[in-house]
C-alpha cells in the first residue's frame, strides 16, 4: 500500500475511533453517572437513543452523507470534528440530565455525520487490491478505541490505579464535603477528556487531507453534464434507481439486525455484565476489554486474507461466531464465569470479522460516486434510528436487574439469523475490482 494511501487511511480511521470511543466511554461510566444524578434504566435508556450509538449519529448520517457528496469529502474533514469536541466538552461539564443528554446528542451528531465521508474517502482513496485491507484498518481502529478507552475506565474509576489522583482532583474541583457519587463521576470525566484530545489531534490531521480524485471527477462529469448536484436532486437520483433503491434495502436489511444486537451490546455490555451477570464495575470492564482486544486481533488477521478471500465465506463465520455466542450464553446462563466469558471470547472473534466490515466496504463499492456518501448517509440514519428506538425497547424487556436477559437473548439470536441469510442471498462479487469498474457494471444507465 502507497505511503499516501495508509497516511490518509490512519488519519480518517480515527472517526472510528471516536465514534466506538464516544460510545464505550458512555457504556464503562454508565453506572457512575447513574448514581451521580440518580438515573433511571429509562434515563439510561434515553441517554443510549440520542447517543452516537443510535439517533444522534442516524441524524448526523443523513445530513453528512449528502453534504459530502454536494460539497466533497473535505468540507466534512474540516468542520465535523468541531461539533464532536463541542460535545463531549458538555459531558465532561455536566452537572444535570439534561446537559449530559445535550452532550451525548451532540457527540453523537458529529459521528454520524463523519462517518459515510470516512468510508466513501477509504474506498475512494485505496487501490484495487487494498480496498478491504483499508476498510479493515479503519475497522481496527474502531477496536483500538474502545479498548483504550476502557483501559482509562478502570484506571480512573473508584478502585482503579489512578482512582487517587482522580479523587484529589474532584476533591480540590467539587470540596471536601462533596458525595462520593460527585467525586466518583470525575473518572468518567477524564475518559472524555481523553476522547476530545484525540478529536483535536484527528481534526488538525483530517483538515490537511486532498479531496477525493473520485469526487473530484464525478462533480465535473455533472458539471460538463448540466446536471443539478443539489440535495434534493441526490435524493432523486437516488430514490428513482432500481439498482440503487435495491442495494439500499440488501445493506440496510443486514446491517440493521446486526447493529440491533451491537449497538445494545456497545452500550449497555458492562451494564448487563453487572446486572444480569453479576459482576463488579471492574471486572466487566476487564472482560469488554479483552474482548474488544480480540476484536482488534481478528480484523488484523481478517485485514490480511479479505482481499484475496471468498467475501460470502468471511461473513458467514462471523455471523456463526456471533449466533453460537448468544446460543451458549442461553443455555450455559450468565449468572457463572464460563458462560460470561464464552460469550465475551466469541463475541470478540465475531467484531473482527462482523457485518460492519462488509457494510462497510460493499457501501461504498456499490454506490455510484455522485451519491455514494448520501447513500450510505441514508441507510446509516435507517439503522441507527432504528437502534435508537430498539434501545428503548430492549431496557424495557431487559428489566431493572436483568430479569428478562433470556428473552433479550432469543430476540438477539432472530435477528443475527436474519442477517446472515439476507447477507448470504445477496452478497456481491466485487472483490478485484475497481469501483469504477462495479459502477458501470450495476448503473449501465450512467
Amino acid at each position: 500500500m502507497k505511503q499516501s494511501s495508509l497516511k490518509s487511511t490512519l488519519a480518517v480511521s480515527l472517526n472510528n475511533y471516536l465514534d466506538a470511543g464516544a460510545i464505550v466511554a458512555g457504556a464503562s461510566g454508565l453506572t457512575l453517572w447513574q448514581r451521580y444524578l440518580n438515573l433511571s434504566e429509562v434515563h439510561l435508556g434515553w441517554l443510549n437513543f440520542i447517543s452516537a450509538n443510535c439517533l444522534g449519529a442516524a441524524l448526523g448520517a443523513i445530513i453528512g452523507g449528502f453534504l459530502a457528496d454536494r460539497y466533497g469529502r473535505k468540507f466534512i474533514y474540516t468542520y465535523n470534528l468541531l461539533v464532536y469536541m463541542a460535545g463531549v466538552l458538555l459531558i465532561m461539564c455536566s452537572v444535570n440530565f439534561p446537559m449530559l443528554l445535550a452532550g451525548f446528542l451532540l457527540t453523537g451528531i458529529s459521528v454520524g455525520i463523519g462517518v459515510p465521508a470516512s468510508w466513501t474517502y477509504i474506498s475512494e482513496s485505496s487501490e484495487i487490491g487494498n480496498r478491504g485491507r483499508n476498510i479493515c484498518i479503519s475497522q481496527m481502529s474502531w477496536g483500538v478505541g474502545p479498548m483504550i478507552i476502557l483501559l482509562l475506565g478502570m484506571f480512573f474509576a473508584p478502585g482503579g490505579y489512578l482512582f487517587g489522583w482522580v479523587e484529589t482532583l474532584g476533591i480540590a474541583i467539587a470540596g471536601n464535603n462533596a458525595p462520593v457519587e460527585v467525586v466518583n463521576v470525575f473518572s468518567s470525566r477524564l475518559v472524555f477528556l481523553s476522547l476530545f484530545i484525540v478529536a483535536f489531534i484527528a481534526w488538525n490531521m483530517q483538515r490537511n487531507l486532498e479531496e477525493s480524485k473520485e469526487w473530484q471527477a464525478s462533480r465535473e462529469s455533472q458539471k460538463a453534464k448540466g446536471e443539478n448536484s443539489g440535495l434534493l436532486h441526490s435524493f432523486g437520483a437516488l430514490f428513482s434507481n432500481k439498482t440503487a433503491i435495491k442495494t439500499v434495502f440488501f445493506l440496510a436489511t443486514i446491517y440493521l439486525a446486526w447493529n440491533l444486537v451491537a449497538s445494545v451490546m456497545g452500550f449497555f455490555q458492562p451494564h448487563i455484565y453487572e446486572t444480569a451477570g453479576g459482576v463488579d464495575n471492574e471486572t466487566a470492564n476487564w472482560m469488554n476489554c479483552i474482548q474488544w482486544a480480540i476484536i482488534v486481533g481478528t480484523t488484523f488477521i481478517v485485514s490480511k486474507v479479505i482481499d484475496k478471500t471468498s467475501h460470502k465465506l468471511i461473513y458467514i463465520l462471523g455471523l456463526l461466531f456471533a449466533i453460537s455466542a448468544w446460543v451458549i450464553i442461553v443455555a450455559v446462563g450468565v449468572n457463572g464465569p464460563t458462560g460470561l466469558w464464552t460469550f465475551a471470547i466469541l463475541w470478540g472473534i465475531e467484531g473482527g470479522m462482523s457485518v460492519q466490515v462488509f457494510y462497510a466496504l460493499w457501501g461504498s463499492e456499490l454506490f455510484p460516486a455522485k451519491f455514494r456518501a448520501g447513500a450510505q448517509g441514508l441507510m446509516f440514519f435507517i439503522v441507527r434510528g432504528l437502534s435508537a428506538v430498539w434501545g428503548l425497547v430492549f431496557t424495557y424487556i431487559y428489566g431493572e436487574n436483568g430479569e428478562g436477559f433470556t428473552i433479550a437473548a432469543y430476540c438477539m439470536i432472530a435477528l443475527l439469523l436474519t442477517s446472515l441469510v439476507v447477507g448470504v442471498i445477496g452478497c456481491p462479487e466485487t472483490r478485484g475490482k475497481s469501483l469504477e469498474q462495479i459502477t458501470k457494471e450495476r448503473y449501465k444507465e450512467l
